[in-house]
């Protein structure tokens, strides 16, 4: 592996570590010729199915923009990066096992929204509305309706309609 630093051709590894999960191993590496130290993330390279696009276009695969999605739904939210990263290993993993060439956005999509909902209801209902196109407020009741339903707010969660809060607690309008 070539040096960030000095381009050399040559860098030694001088350690190595497997993550918690077992999905990385990070080596700490040595220029041979200017002596800096640097980090590199190895992981499995797999082939993920091309995904078809609303407007019919075929694109690979990018986790990146998968991340993003993640991380634009869960912004300003309790959840942590460990949190974030599992998820996405989770799609990424499902997109594996649907053993399928090509994929619709419209299941990958699916694949995200069942991960959130498992991490945090606020981001579920963000990522639900962009992507299900919601045009009014009944579209948001309606899904609010049925995340209250399937899944009652657990302990230190406030509920996601201000009619299920304590009338100390709710906000003025």
């Amino acid at each position: 592996m070539h040096c960030p630093f000095c381009q050399h051709p040559d860098t030694r590894v001088i350690d190595s570590r497997v993550s918690d999960d077992g999905a990385t191993i990070r080596r700490r590496r040595v220029c041979e010729a200017c002596g800096e130290r640097f980090s590199t993330i190895e992981t499995i390279e797999l082939k993920l199915p091309l995904i078809i696009k609303s407007d019919g276009r075929r694109e690979a695969f990018d986790a990146r923009k998968l991340r993003a999605g993640f991380d634009r739904a869960l912004q300003k939210r309790p959840v942590s990066e460990e949190q974030i990263e599992t998820a996405v290993r989770a799609v990424v993993h499902q997109l594996r096992m649907t053993a399928e060439r090509e994929l619709d956005s419209r299941r990958v999509g699916e694949f995200v929204m069942t991960e959130l909902r498992k991490l945090d209801h606020v981001a579920y209902v963000r990522f639900a509305s962009v992507y299900r196109a919601f045009e009014d407020v009944a579209d948001f009741r309606e899904v609010l309706d049925r995340l209250e339903h399937d899944h009652p707010p657990t302990e230190g969660q406030l509920p996601l309609l201000d009619g299920d809060l304590p009338p100390e607690k709710r906000r003025r309008r």
